[in-house]
């Protein structure tokens, strides 16, 4: 595989069953593409070191409520963890290793470090991929409780998610069961690089958006739109071979999609024909 080495460790991570992906592990194999000097296990220690120190603080009766409140007095009074809410779309904050060096991030990562101290005291949580935003939920049968990482842990119910919505859209999306549905490490990652795909296209840095769509393509390597926006990436950076490849399979596979006029004009101008 022609990838840089951290991107192979990447991929040898997601390449197997979803219940054995580590995902600290694989945002740190991201990380390492983007900083070449890290050191994964570093950080990884970092984490079992939190970890430790929020078992010592645990109440002997553990109820999930009184670990939550645990959790967060120690992530965010004593460690000083927050939601970067002055410079949200700074890409460090989509970097594990960036989120525990600067105690700040975006509800994916905050919640990333969160998952994995809560998965190490032995309390079993889920990413909630709510539209907009990202959410936490603790396995226990007899409750539905959310945690919000970006706000300091706050634990909400179903008709907080509502509000928190209601917030970001102001009262125009209603709160669907699919909201509140967990998703798996390969969603998780996925929607942690397309974070940083949208930021890099934003700054026109083309070399680095087409890395986070690769990482897509890993992890979801029959995903259309992403072949398409690989292609127009391969396009403005002069790669017209792998842009018509990619586009030619993009019009394959969505040959009635909305934009397939656009696609066609596209490759007519490389000299291709779809």
């Amino acid at each position: 595989m022609d990838f840089p080495l951290a991107r192979q460790r990447f991929y040898q991570e997601i390449n197997q069953p979803d219940e054995h992906i580590h995902l600290a592990k694989a945002a740190l194999f991201l990380s390492q593409e983007e900083y070449p000097d890290l050191d994964p296990e570093e950080y990884l220690n970092a984490l079992e070191t939190m970890a430790a120190e929020v078992k010592e603080r645990l109440p002997i009766e553990r109820y999930p409520l009184r670990i939550l409140q645990t959790l967060n007095h120690y992530l965010y009074e004593d460690l000083g963890f927050h939601g970067n809410t002055e410079d949200y779309y700074d890409p460090r904050n989509s970097y594990l290793n960036q989120v525990i060096d600067r105690r700040t991030g975006i509800p994916i990562t905050l919640s990333l470090v969160y998952l994995e101290i809560a998965r190490q005291i032995d309390l079993p949580m889920v990413g909630i991929g709510m539209p907009g935003h990202f959410l936490i939920r603790p396995v226990v049968s007899e409750m539905q409780i959310f945690v919000d990482p970006f706000h300091n842990g706050e634990v909400m119910f179903a008709e907080d998610c509502q509000e928190r919505l209601n917030q970001m859209y102001g009262g125009s999306i209603e709160l669907r069961p699919e909201f509140l549905a967990p998703i798996s490490p390969r969603h998780f990652l996925t929607r942690m690089l397309t974070n940083l795909k949208a930021i890099y296209l934003s700054q026109g840095d083309l070399p680095r958006s087409l890395a986070a769509i690769e990482g897509i393509l890993l992890l979801f390597p029959e995903l259309p739109s992403e072949q398409r926006d690989r292609g127009l990436v391969y396009y403005h950076m002069g790669r017209w071979t792998e842009a018509s490849q990619d586009l030619e399979n993009y019009l394959a596979q969505q040959p009635t999609a909305e934009d397939a006029i656009g696609v066609q004009e596209l490759l007519r101008r490389m000299g291709r024909e779809a």
